[in-house]
């Protein structure tokens, strides 16, 4: 089994992506809707629970949101006038059905139902103290510690017990609850993972982002805000604020790009944001050429700003095919070697004995770069030039974003001149974080960052307990080796 999309593989993915509405006749189909448009987040399976005032209904599958939930019999079953979804790409948990969100559980006070999106960073450490309370495991997913926390907590109300498991957690969370009592919608003091807030009609929506409420025909009310929680049930809507006012800092990198580009995060529109840092890459890394080629497709925007800040024409130098599938079986390796141009294929008549800009989003482990300026030269492009718009990505996330260990990060182990050798580049450059920061309208402060730019800069804005006590446990192994 061979992924279809050569660019796939040296990706940064997306963390998860959550839909709940309340309010609504058919609240599930709504949820099916929203996470269609949320399928970018998460590709590897999806969840819908839905509540009809008497039980709980729950539908979990591994792939896509359509095939799992366009069939009629799975939505009908689904009842209610409220419910919750989840799209989800594993950021801790192995890829099986027990680790699927929604996750559910029956509490002392009734049904307890969860989606997350976001990664918790001192999960396994708790994960360790409840065990040996007794807690009994069904997942290996960070989300169910929370439900584990929620259970044990002593206090009384639904509400009580929620805020103290989460005054319990790091690291970063977007969350939905459904309860008998309501629906709570809360993201951490931070703010690091998005959702937003919108109405239909009576009902009330949340979701990862503003395009799944475009899909509906919601309108955007607002960002639920970070410490925030927002309960809404049948007595209306009201918000509480049990933590303590922190600096926000909201990943910088749903601005490059997670989201989508037609949805609007933070208050910007993400796709001009996007035509803004491929300006300022044009400003601060020139180059003579003659076409700005952008990698299908999440190099669209930047490379239109780049086109236009220079005035290099821009041109589909690489044409992506929409109707490939995402896996194809490959008998030996000479076809599978062929197999990569089923999705994306040089435009060798437009770029034969030309200089070539390529603009991309970002570098991971570089093996889709070297692919790229490969495919460039093969078709005949006389210069290949590779610009990113991104700052070099030289630290994993800790925070719901899947990235390789450190050691595996291209940046983190080369310059950009060796790079640039690597790729096969006749030139590499990176936007720069300042020109990151001056994109979305903002001027940095590194004194007090107003985002997590962690990924670029190493400036994590929480303890990562699981990960500090892993190295002590290393260096503790490595310590006990050597003295033997």
């Amino acid at each position: 089994m061979l992924t279809t999309n050569p660019f796939d593989d040296d990706k940064l993915r997306e963390e998860c992506g959550i839909f709940g509405i309340w309010g609504a006749d058919g609240a599930a189909s709504f949820v099916a809707l929203g996470l269609h448009a949320l399928q970018h987040r998460g590709q590897e399976a999806a969840g819908i629970t839905s509540f009809d005032g008497h039980g709980f209904h729950t539908h979990r599958a591994m792939g896509h949101v359509a095939g799992n939930f366009d069939r009629e019999e799975v939505i009908r079953s689904l009842t209610g006038r409220t419910s919750i979804g989840h799209v989800r790409y594993s950021t801790t948990g192995e890829t099986a059905l027990r680790n699927v969100q929604p996750l559910f559980a029956e509490l002392s006070e009734g049904g307890f139902a969860v989606a997350h999106n976001g990664n918790l960073s001192n999960a396994m450490k708790l994960r360790r103290t409840l065990n040996r309370r007794g807690s009994i495991f069904q997942s290996t997913s960070d989300t169910e510690v929370i439900i584990h926390l929620v259970a044990t907590s002593g206090y009384i109300t639904p509400l009580d017990r929620l805020t103290d498991a989460l005054k319990q957690v790091e690291g970063a969370y977007s969350l939905l609850v459904l309860t008998p009592n309501g629906l709570v919608a809360t993201r951490d003091p931070l703010g690091i993972r998005p959702l937003v807030m919108g109405k239909l009609g009576e009902a009330t929506i949340f979701a990862s982002e503003t395009v799944a409420l475009d899909v509906i025909g919601a309108t955007y009310l607002r960002d639920v805000e970070p410490g925030e929680l927002v309960l809404v049930n049948d007595s209306g809507i009201r918000s509480f604020r049990p933590f303590q006012k922190v600096q926000a800092r909201p990943c910088i990198f749903e601005h490059v790009y997670f989201s989508r580009p037609d949805s609007v995060a933070e208050g910007k529109s993400v796709y001009e944001v996007r035509k803004n840092i491929g300006a300022e890459l044009a400003r601060e890394a020139p180059v003579e050429a003659d076409y700005v080629v952008p990698v299908p497709d999440s190099g669209v925007p930047a490379a239109i700003g780049y086109s236009q800040a220079s005035g290099i024409p821009f041109e589909l130098g690489i044409i992506r095919s929409h109707y490939v599938g995402r896996t194809f079986i490959q008998p030996t390796d000479g076809v599978r070697h062929l197999g990569v141009k089923l999705k994306h294929n040089a435009n060798s008549a437009l770029i034969h004995g030309k200089r070539i800009v390529l603009i991309d989003d970002s570098i991971v482990r570089g093996t889709t770069s070297v692919k790229i300026v490969q495919m460039m030269r093969d078709a005949g492009a006389r210069e290949v030039h590779m610009r990113i718009a991104s700052p070099p990505t030289r630290h994993s996330c800790f925070y719901g974003v899947d990235t390789p260990e450190r050691a595996k990060l291209l940046a983190a182990q080369m310059g950009i001149e060796a790079m640039e050798d690597y790729i096969n580049a006749d030139s590499l450059a990176f936007v720069s974080l300042d020109g990151l920061y001056r994109a979305m309208g903002d001027a940095r402060d590194a004194a007090a960052p107003q985002r997590c730019d962690a990924c670029f800069s190493g400036d994590y804005p929480t303890r990562l307990t699981d990960l500090i006590d892993k190295e002590a446990a290393d260096e503790k192994a490595l310590a006990l080796v050597a003295s033997r």
